[in-house]
């Protein structure tokens, strides 16, 4: 039985600054910059309760709360401290692995508390880095990263072995990683609200409704997950997709969904800590008929008018309605930047 403690920085970039200006505490506090057609990468608590989330344009967060203060934001600083959080979770972990900037799973041995861990864990880096992180407690990491967020902020809050039944069955759908709105609205509207809905269904009629998530849906509402935690990342391409509830026709119904699509991007790679320029953009478009098709360009820019080119390119290659659109960055490497053109079809 294994031990795992996923950790998530509490609001990290906003908790970073008001660390470093006290009286950001008291405010409705957003980075993401002064420009209104920017996207809110983080808010502190003061802020969520106007109802500002991350993501969300900055246009959209400023009507929602007129006095927001926003940040431009420092990832110099986030790199450094992110550093020093993940240096003290390292140090006792029998196997680590860093998801983003700002959480991590620890695996530890099963001679020690992992409950006693976490919380030693949480207090050291209260005391020597001066910011606040969340603990979850579990088997598995899908179970440990779905209690970090039970207690938040500043908590945790444990799943033992004989806990998980009880506790995964009320569990919304949508608290699973990879549940989307589409995908929710869908099992919804199968009568899938929750993890003990989604029980009643078989393996082959899940995978037959939903595909691959059909599959790890069956896993994942049993409390199941035996993914291993995993030490070293390569990362090649960094991407965002939507899939629509009703099929979007012709070039300019794309174009409408792309600003959304690239605020989400921009955010992705925000938290990965990549340069936009240092990637070369790809678009994917999957057809009503599911067929897919991806079409990317080095010599484009990985910017609002570079996936536009490609969008309006990709969708020549089909006069189907669209179900989902996808846009993304590729690592350009070694003999890939002597490319100039790479159309998939």
């Amino acid at each position: 039985m294994r031990k795992i403690i996923h950790v998530d920085c509490d609001c990290f970039f906003a908790a970073v600054e008001m660390r470093d200006n006290p009286a950001l505490a008291q405010v409705p506090m957003a980075i993401g910059g002064r420009e209104r057609r920017g996207v809110i990468s983080t808010c502190n608590y003061p802020a969520r309760e106007f109802g500002v989330r991350s993501a969300m344009p900055v246009a959209q967060a400023l009507k929602l709360c007129p006095h927001l203060v926003l940040m431009p934001g420092r990832m110099s600083v986030y790199k450094q401290v992110s550093a020093q959080v993940m240096a003290i979770l390292r140090a006792p972990a029998e196997q680590f692995e860093q998801v983003s900037i700002d959480e991590a799973f620890l695996q530890v041995d099963e001679r020690h508390s992992a409950t006693q861990l976490a919380q030693q864990l949480r207090d050291q880096i209260w005391q020597q880095v001066g910011i606040t992180v969340s603990a979850g407690i579990s088997v598995n990491k899908f179970l440990a990263k779905v209690a970090s967020d039970w207690n938040k902020p500043n908590g945790q809050y444990l799943v033992g072995p004989n806990d998980v039944a009880a506790f995964v069955a009320p569990l919304p759908v949508r608290r699973i990683p990879g549940v989307g709105p589409a995908l929710e609205q869908k099992l919804q509207q199968h009568g899938i609200h929750t993890c003990a809905d989604a029980q009643a269904w078989s393996l082959t009629e899940l995978v037959r409704r939903f595909g691959r998530s059909g599959a790890t849906l069956f896993e994942r509402c049993r409390g199941l997950d035996e993914r291993p935690l995993r030490s070293e990342r390569v990362r090649k391409t960094i991407s965002v997709e939507k899939t629509f509830l009703n099929d979007l026709t012709g070039l300019e119904a794309c174009l409408e969904v792309l600003p959304d699509l690239l605020q989400r991007w921009q955010q992705r790679l925000m938290h990965a800590q990549v340069d936009a320029r240092s990637l070369a953009p790809f678009v994917k478009v999957k057809f009503a008929d599911f067929h897919q098709t991806t079409l990317a360009d080095h010599q484009q820019d990985a910017s609002a008018d570079g996936f536009a080119v490609l969008l309006a390119r990709a969708l020549k290659r089909d006069q189907q309605p669209v179900r989902l659109l996808g846009i993304g960055g590729r690592m350009a490497a070694g003999d890939e930047r002597q490319l100039t053109l790479f159309e998939v079809p």
